[in-house]
């Protein structure tokens, strides 16, 4: 008898539909279009410096958009792709509304599995962000009011960053961050080991478990905001939904924002307008971290 899905799932193609995101997007041509146009366009437009090595390997580079004047909260951002696709370029268009807004930005980039694993990919994430806390003073930021934004697998990352113990294992505060905007983010990996994803994201019981953030959320200081886009399947409702009652129950402070009429590709949108309720929060977050 195979032993059962996790979550309740009968089917593999259960899982499939509940976590591939293209399946609600109604044109993912013109989606995919539209973002490759508007990164090519922030590239172009604003103060865009590719490759900063954070690390000793080629993957391990950031891309850094510096405020237009020194000592400026930082827009921390981990791009998705599921581990397995893309890379900080193909998202410089979140940078226009932090740069309107006076953030320095830190686009990161990681190796992608199957070359390496999930463990390493949290790593590099991790060196990333330890990285700037160190570092980006020489880039214009404050590194007391660093944001943590991710999309989709970088939700995840982003996630793992906050349960990270800073302390201990790079000398730095336990709760190093301003805030954190996580946008259609995976909490709980279980289900995605036997999804489509699993012969390039190559999960284990092992990775499983160091790797699922609603399993260790600790008590943390960093406010959080939890967001998706309304025509997403469930599932990435659920994910944030059980994230953030895993956070308060830590006694965190979190908050959940649903997005109408966005999908999983335009739930970002917001990053690029310095009005919008992402970029809000994001203010609100480095303006209650000032000095």
């Amino acid at each position: 008898m195979p032993l059962p899905l996790p979550h309740g799932f009968e089917s593999l193609q259960a899982i499939d539909e509940a976590y591939n995101p293209r399946l609600r997007v109604a044109d993912v041509d013109a989606a995919a279009q539209r973002q490759a146009q508007r990164s090519a366009q922030a590239q172009r437009e604003l103060p865009y410096s590719a490759g900063v090595p954070y690390g000793p390997t080629l993957a391990e580079t950031v891309d850094i958009v510096p405020a237009r004047r020194p000592g400026a909260p930082v827009f921390f951002f981990i791009h998705g792709g599921y581990w397995r696709a893309n890379a900080a370029r193909d998202f410089a268009q979140v940078a226009f509304g932090p740069h309107a807004m006076d953030f320095t930005i830190v686009l990161v980039d990681y190796a992608l599995c199957p070359v390496v694993t999930l463990d390493e990919i949290v790593r590099q994430v991790r060196a990333a962000a330890a990285w700037v806390l160190r570092n980006i003073g020489e880039h214009g930021g404050d590194p007391r009011r660093v944001v943590i934004g991710g999309h989709s697998a970088g939700g995840h990352l982003g996630a793992m960053l906050l349960n990270t113990p800073w302390q201990a294992q790079y000398g730095l505060p336990d709760d190093p961050f301003a805030g954190a905007v996580l946008v259609s983010g995976l909490y709980d990996i279980a289900p995605l080991r036997y999804s489509y994803l699993q012969p390039a994201i190559q999960l284990d019981d092992g990775i499983v478990l160091r790797n699922t953030p609603l399993s260790f959320v600790r008590p943390c200081r960093t406010p959080v905001v939890l967001t998706w886009g309304e025509r997403e399947q469930p599932a990435f409702e659920q994910q944030s939904t059980r994230m953030l009652e895993a956070w308060h129950a830590a006694g965190n402070t979190g908050e959940l924002m649903p997005q109408p009429g966005a999908d999983h590709l335009s739930a970002i949108h917001g990053f690029e307008d310095a009005a919008s309720p992402l970029c809000a929060a994001m203010r609100r977050m480095a303006e209650a971290a000032a000095p």
